[in-house]
């Protein structure tokens, strides 16, 4: 009995450990949106999470401006949703082999496209801005799109490439039966679906592209192209000192089309592909 309560203690003292550790993961997780939501209602708006004396919307007002919110905003979303759209049609033209038809490169290809997924923006850069300049598409927004697409494809390839394979090919055979062509066993069986899937690489293509700062920082030079994730720099330092309210603020509207998008997608994402049936009989 003795041993049995003893056991019984050790287990609720390493169950209390363990929600105390993660408590402490979710505080550092919460504690900047507290600060971010809390501030862009604060007139006196400082580095501290605290609740202000007075709530007032001035930190919106001052940022709702077309030179500060509304071009950027409208800059990143042709950037990054263009740039979405051609790497989700991509990655699902290049995985629908990868993922149907059997052959000795697939396996190194899929290692390379491994590979690729773990260099760094930054090792690159340099030669890409000199290639930019050679091909004179430095400062256009589709040389940014053909850049974002080409950087988010390895990701996208692999992912697209996982979920097809959850789609049966008894499917398929039966539409080639029909007459169907690969092509369109691909629009009409396989991407139907994998419609989990189709989102999974949108949202995290979209949210890769959405935050990344450094890529449209060297590749666009025009004040009238930058998008939000490069302007929201002009609240560090070329205004002086930094208004923690109005960058706030900013921040939330910024946030905002993501948000919508998991919210649009959200039912994907937690779908399924719903083949139960599907291949029975």
């Amino acid at each position: 009995m003795a041993a049995h309560t003893t056991l019984h203690t050790r287990r609720a003292a390493r169950r209390y450990a363990a929600d105390a550790g993660l408590l402490l993961v979710a505080a550092s997780f919460v504690l900047p949106l507290a600060w971010v939501v809390l501030s862009s209602l604060d007139p006196r708006a400082g580095l501290k999470v605290r609740v202000p004396d007075g709530v007032t919307l001035d930190n919106f007002d001052a940022v709702l401006k077309p030179d500060i919110t509304f071009t950027p905003l409208l800059n990143s979303l042709v950037l990054c949703g263009s740039a979405t759209l051609l790497t989700v049609v991509c990655a699902a033209l290049a995985a629908y082999p990868l993922s149907r038809f059997r052959s000795r490169l697939n396996r190194p290809f899929l290692l390379t496209i491994l590979f690729a997924t773990s260099l760094p923006i930054t090792a690159i850069m340099v030669p890409v801005y000199a290639l930019f300049v050679q091909v004179d598409l430095i400062d256009t927004m589709q040389g940014t799109i053909f850049f974002f697409t080409a950087s988010q494809l390895p990701f996208a390839i692999w992912l697209m490439k996982n979920f097809m394979d959850g789609v049966p090919k008894e499917l398929e055979e039966a539409a080639w039966t029909d007459g169907a062509s690969s092509f369109q066993s691909l629009l009409r069986i396989v991407l139907p679906l994998m419609g989990p899937g189709i989102a999974v690489v949108t949202v995290f293509s979209f949210v890769a592209m959405w935050g990344n700062f450094f890529v449209p920082f060297m590749l666009l030079l025009s004040p009238d192209q930058m998008p939000a994730s490069v302007s929201i720099n002009d609240f560090f330092g070329n205004r002086g000192t930094v208004v923690y309210g109005q960058l706030a603020a900013f921040s939330i509207i910024y946030s905002t089309p993501v948000i919508l998008l998991y919210v649009l997608v959200a039912r994907k994402l937690g779908g399924g592909f719903a083949l139960g049936g599907a291949v029975k009989g």
